[in-house]
């Protein structure tokens, strides 16, 4: 087996034990017991109830917003590569036989307990196919080590470890693109498709198309249409972003055969990010599709007029399942909440207006008052919608809001430098719940919250 750069590290810790293949060190085992594998030989037993562990703050990779759920493991054996492109990753599949685990909580922080007390031991922080590795170069037996902030930061580049593939569109009604830049991925990761990063950008309808001369003035090879038009181009990405491209591009290149093929590659595991208009992915979809969230505008759901924007109100955070009650804790710890369950959102629009329970997680809403519906402003689906849970391992994240308030994507403004104004220190509410949604879709399905 081929072994990653990571993984040498892993192996440097591999020691005692035999390697039988029964996995999990045994803490009650003595050093050197046939029964413990590895490090595993190196767990011990504490008095008094006490511990050996490990503890830290998993964050993105701009080393300031908190990560939630990312899984944190001590593994037993040499990691696999991760293989880029949709694929069916389901949570319980982590490589290198994990000796202990756990997850980060909403303030993105995490205890591994019952640690091998030894030298160099080896700490996977993951987040679906956002992976590091990282050594504690010492971990004393029945106490707490404490890891250095720097060091649990997902990777920023591809020298640091994994990171997903990543396609993404742009439009002339919002500007996702400049997100990427504020959650600290490196811009030499920033490419179109004909480079080596590991986020390429496709031109969508009155968007951004070309680099500006610091950053080569390459245009980005081929429109959006080329990224979605089959499902084999599409499955070379681990995850698509598609900004919105106003109301006007709503159809434009969403043909019945890319349809296909955008549900095809979800169904097979790829993860879709949609904006406001690029609602036509499910709305003109096939059945169940169509019916995972009802819109309100010309053609579809009613035949009535566009509802008017909302603009700016105070919405609502879903409790009611895991992850949308862990956004609303997760909010008011970076700032974006006041009062938990409820956030301020900028220039929100209004043409979801229900959901479909059986296929649709609503995270944010807006009730509605006097004559104005209800609406929909986050909904995730997991894919394929007509499989049980066990087989699900896609997922689709639709927003009814333009993310990137303060930063414009247009065809005549070149990236970064033409529309991309803000930074991380000026991240709107809604923006950080784009960063916490862009690391939610990225991670594998079926995951027990720890």
């Amino acid at each position: 087996m081929r072994l990653l750069w990571s993984s040498l590290l892993v192996f440097a810790a591999l020691g005692c034990g035999n390697h039988d293949g029964g996995g999990k060190g045994n803490p009650d085992a003595a050093p050197d017991s046939p029964t413990c594998e590895g490090i595993g030989c190196k767990q011990v037993q504490c008095t008094g109830g006490g511990t050996t562990s490990i503890s830290g703050t998993v964050f993105a990779p701009n080393g300031t917003l908190p990560i939630y759920n990312a899984t944190v493991y001590v593994p037993l054996r040499p990691l696999d590569p991760i293989v880029s492109g949709a694929s069916c990753d389901r949570c319980a599949e982590l490589s290198g036989n994990p000796l202990v685990r756990t997850t980060t909580d909403e303030q993105g922080r995490f205890t591994l307990t019952n640690v091998p007390a030894t030298t160099d031991v080896p700490v996977v922080i993951q987040v679906g196919k956002w992976r590091r590795v990282i050594t504690v170069p010492s971990v004393p037996e029945c106490t707490d080590t404490a890891v250095a902030t720097g060091m649990t930061r997902l990777p920023k580049n591809k020298t640091e470890g994994d990171m997903p593939r990543m396609a993404l569109a742009t439009g002339e009604a919002d500007a996702l693109e400049c997100m990427l830049r504020k959650i600290g991925i490196d811009e030499s990761e920033i490419t179109n498709s004909a480079g080596t990063g590991r986020v390429h950008l496709f031109q969508g309808g009155g968007g951004t198309g070309q680099f500006d001369a610091a950053h080569g003035s390459s245009t980005f090879t081929g429109a959006a249409t080329t990224l979605w038009d089959t499902e084999a181009k599409l499955s070379a990405y681990d995850v698509v972003f598609l900004s919105c491209e106003g109301e006007g591009n709503r159809t434009v290149g969403k043909t019945t055969a890319a349809k296909a093929a955008m549900r095809a590659y979800a169904d097979k595991g790829g993860k879709v990010f949609t904006s406001h208009w690029h609602l036509e992915w499910l709305a003109g979809n096939t059945p169940p599709w169509d019916n995972a969230i009802t819109f309100y505008f010309n053609g579809h759901a009613t035949g009535e007029t566009t509802l008017p924007d909302l603009g700016n109100i105070t919405a609502d955070i879903d409790a009611t399942f895991p992850k949308s009650d862990a956004l609303s804790k997760w909010l008011l710890n970076v700032g974006a909440s006041t009062v938990r369950g409820k956030i301020d959102l900028r220039d929100a629009q209004h043409t979801a207006i229900g959901f479909n329970p059986t296929y649709t997680e609503r995270w944010i809403h807006y009730p509605g008052a006097g004559a104005r519906r209800p609406s929909v402003q986050y909904a995730s689906l997991t894919t394929p919608l007509e499989k049980p849970a066990t087989e699900k391992c896609g997922r689709v994240v639709f927003s009814d809001i333009h993310v990137s308030s303060g930063d414009l994507s247009a065809n005549n403004l070149l990236y970064p430098s033409g529309g991309c104004t803000t930074n991380v220190a000026t991240l709107s509410p809604q923006e950080k719940v784009l960063a916490f949604m862009m690391f939610d879709i990225a991670s594998c399905v079926g995951d027990p919250i720890e």
